[in-house]
């Protein structure tokens, strides 16, 4: 009996604990002594938890510095001033065996982008991975010091680095297209944003893979851009205010690619070439008919397309893809009030000139490219080939000296071609070679893939 009234107090004594547990969990308020957290109390910058649909372009800015430079050189967008990649100076580079001095060095954050130079300012689209941002920043060419930035929230996730393209600029404006396609106009003195444009939104385009690596390219106050979106193919803006004055349907249903539109003169009429996903086509470039679709061909339709079209004569244009793609001769003529484009060679990689990343260079009648992978034994080599002959070399660079997908320029007569490594070489340009004057180290590093050799040193 004892037990047994043992056993039923314990049972009891449990029971109440637990009713007075539950009791507590209920009158008990572990909140009374918070109070609301206020949107920005934490001190997280503004907009860093913005989506990619919320993106307000150039919409941060912050001033450093001012200069006055007396400096009037330009290198003003992708490829230079006549697009060729080539530089005309009575400057005289002292080519020694010395090393070419640093002046100033800059920290950048990843990507393949370049910059441009006008009036003694350097300018470069570069992105923060701490603010998540597309940032515009431009430097003194004499000093390295930073003078102003521009930027704006774009969440993006790593993908062979970030920022891919050259900005534009002239007289009144510098335009930028971010990885995302964001497009931006900005004063190139004092920073003030003039405009901005999302090409998604825009005209609904679909961002390639690895973001866009087509660069602004101004024609006559004309911002040309290749949007490739569901109605408009190409776009003209005025580059100073962003309104869009003339638009080429997308009849072919190209996406936007990798490569930038080039301007050439074709049969007598100044076009616009573009190699978009799905192919080739030529847009007129002339006042009377600006935006008009000329001729397009889809025998060219490489996976992935990353250099430009290079023209070789009044109706040749060259055309090169990476991917084992390799390249393609394309003929354009017009006759009879019709225009014809025809693919007349095309090759793989191992069997004639062809490049993954960069756009070959057109100097004194020879094409000069890096070859990619899918040449084999050759890979990685600068090589030589005649406009007339685009499967057999005049000439290739030695077994050791090979670039990857590196960047090359000529100025004057010497090549300047850096190593995807931070190496580089500068050759006097032969016609049955070319001749090594000296290499040297500019930077540790790889994946050195810039659209010319020294990006972020003077």
């Amino acid at each position: 009996m004892k037990n047994r009234k043992t056993i039923i107090a314990i049972t009891v004594g449990t029971a109440m604990l637990y009713l007075c547990a539950i009791a507590w969990w209920h009158i008990y308020t572990p909140m009374e002594h918070l109070s609301t957290q206020e949107p920005g109390a934490d001190n997280r910058p503004d907009g860093a938890t913005r989506s990619i649909n919320d993106v307000l372009i150039g919409e941060f800015f912050m001033k450093y510095d001012e200069i006055h430079s007396d400096l009037t050189g330009k290198w003003s967008n992708f490829r230079g001033q006549d697009l060729s990649n080539i530089v005309v100076t009575t400057e005289q580079i002292n080519i020694s065996a010395e090393d070419f001095p640093v002046l100033w060095s800059v920290d950048t954050g990843e990507g393949y982008a370049a910059p441009v130079i006008y009036n003694g300012r350097v300018y470069l689209l570069d992105y923060d991975e701490q603010l998540r941002s597309d940032v515009l920043r431009c430097f003194s060419l004499e000093t390295g010091r930073e003078l102003w930035r521009r930027w704006y929230r774009v969440p993006l996730k790593r993908n062979h680095g970030f920022s891919r393209t050259v900005p534009a600029i002239g007289d009144g404006y510098i335009i930028t297209i971010g990885p995302d396609c964001h497009v931006m106009c900005c004063d190139p003195i004092t920073g003030e944003l003039k405009w901005s444009l999302d090409m998604q939104k825009e005209f609904n385009t679909i961002v390639p893979r690895w973001f866009t690596g087509q660069c602004p390219y101004v024609d006559n106050g004309i911002l040309v851009l290749a949007p490739a979106g569901d109605e408009v193919l190409f776009a003209g803006l005025d580059c100073l205010t962003g309104e869009i004055v003339w638009t080429t349907p997308n009849t072919l249903g190209y996406k936007m690619s990798h490569s930038s539109v080039m301007p050439m003169m074709l049969s007598n009429k100044k076009t616009y070439v573009y190699i978009g996903e799905g192919g080739v086509c030529g847009v007129s470039a002339e006042d009377e008919d600006r935006g008009t679709l000329l001729w397009e061909t889809n025998r060219w339709q490489p996976s992935t397309a990353a250099p430009s079209p290079l023209q070789l004569s009044t109706n040749k244009v060259f055309l090169t893809a990476g991917y084992g793609t390799g390249g393609a001769l394309l003929q354009v003529d017009y006759s009879g009030n019709r225009w014809t484009a025809n693919i007349i060679d095309q090759y793989k990689p191992i069997e004639g000139l062809s490049c993954e990343q960069q756009t070959p260079i057109l100097f004194n009648n020879m094409i000069i490219g890096i070859l990619p992978n899918g040449a084999v034994g050759d890979r990685g080599k600068l090589a030589c080939y005649s406009p007339t002959n685009v499967r057999t070399p005049i000439w290739t660079s030695s077994a050791d000296e090979r670039f990857g997908y590196g960047p090359f320029i000529i100025i004057n007569n010497n090549l300047f071609a850096f190593k995807d490594d931070g190496e580089l070489y500068v050759y006097e340009v032969q016609q049955r070679g070319m001749q090594l004057l000296k290499k040297q180290r500019i930077m540790d590093g790889h994946d050195a893939w810039d659209h010319w050799p020294m990006p972020t040193e003077c």
